[in-house]
This record gives C-alpha cells, structure tokens and sequence, in this order.
C-alpha cells in the first residue's frame, strides 16, 4: 500500500477491524519509510446488477427503489423499519451471489412477494396489486384464494359481514 505522504510501498498494519456491518475491514498502517499512520478500507467489489424492466429498457440495480416499493407495501402493519432493512438485504444478498448479472424485474417482484407472503398478508397483497397491475376485484379475489390456498380457506365474497338486509348485500344467484 503506497503511502499518501511520502508514496514509498511498503507499510505495516497496526490495526484490522470490520465496518459496515461486515461489508468492509477498516486497517490502520504505518509507513515503513516516514513512520506516517494512515487509514485504508478494503471492500468487496460486487458487478453491478442490470434490471431489466418490462418494457425491455435496462437501469442498474437500485436498493432504495426496492426498500421504498416494500415501505409502501408495508404502510401501517406491524413491520418494523429494521425488519424491512433486513428483508431488502435478504433480497440484495440473493441477487449478488446468482450468476447472472441481468435479471428481469418479474424476478425481484417474486422474490419479494415471497418474503411478503410470511410478513404479512396485507403487505404481500399491496405490493402484489402493484405490481401484478391489478385491474379489479376479481385480480384481488383471485391473489386471496391463492395466498388462502395452502390452508384449503377459499375467500367468498357472499360471507362478507354486511347486514343481511343491506342494500350493498350480495346475493346468490
């Protein structure tokens, strides 16, 4: 490691900790030659990840994007910030040790659709009408069947809690 005062190669390391949760080692040195300490960091270098979207156009990874379109889904339920930071780190982790460096946005909808499905069911539906572009009730009747199906509940709608002689009330045909 070349020295940033006097630039001569050759240093000691004094000192080794990780920073940013793992992500990095921060070392402190000392110049062999002017007896300078300075401070470098050693980091992973991850290959970017291409997105591509629906309409075929390609932007780079981006784990703000993902984090807000979760928060979004997330409004108001019980899910706390950290669990959320988690669940994107999950994702992201997911994504950098796959092979592939180009992945389809369908791709991260699913995954995160299946960490939602055991979050919870209000958020998982959310980010589902989203990004599933629900165009009515019958898109989310059919995604609630789908999430009740593992447990053999089917949704009815004739079952909802309306007055029996509500003028809102559905009746058999």
């Amino acid at each position: 490691m070349q020295c940033p005062y006097c630039q001569h190669t050759s240093s000691r390391v004094l000192e080794s900790r990780c920073t940013e949760g793992g992500q990095s080692i921060r070392r402190r040195r000392e110049c062999l030659e002017c007896r300078h300490r300075f401070t470098t960091y050693e980091r992973i270098e991850f290959v970017p990840i291409t997105v591509i979207k629906r309409d075929g156009s390609r932007e780079s990874f981006d784990r703000s994007k993902l984090l807000r379109g979760i928060v979004r889904a997330c409004e108001k339920t019980d899910i706390s910030s950290g669990r959320l930071e988690t669940l994107v780190d999950e994702i992201e982790a997911q994504l950098m040790v796959s092979s592939q460096r180009e992945v389809n946005s369908q791709e991260i909808g699913e995954l995160v659709l299946n960490y939602l499905r055991y979050e919870s069911e209000v958020a998982y539906v959310r980010f589902a009408s989203v990004y599933k572009k629900f165009q009515g009730i019958k898109d989310f009747v059919a995604t609630l069947n789908q999430l009740q199906e593992s447990t053999g509940e089917q949704l009815d709608l004739r079952a909802a809690t309306l007055p029996p002689n509500s003028p809102f009330s559905i009746t058999p045909s």
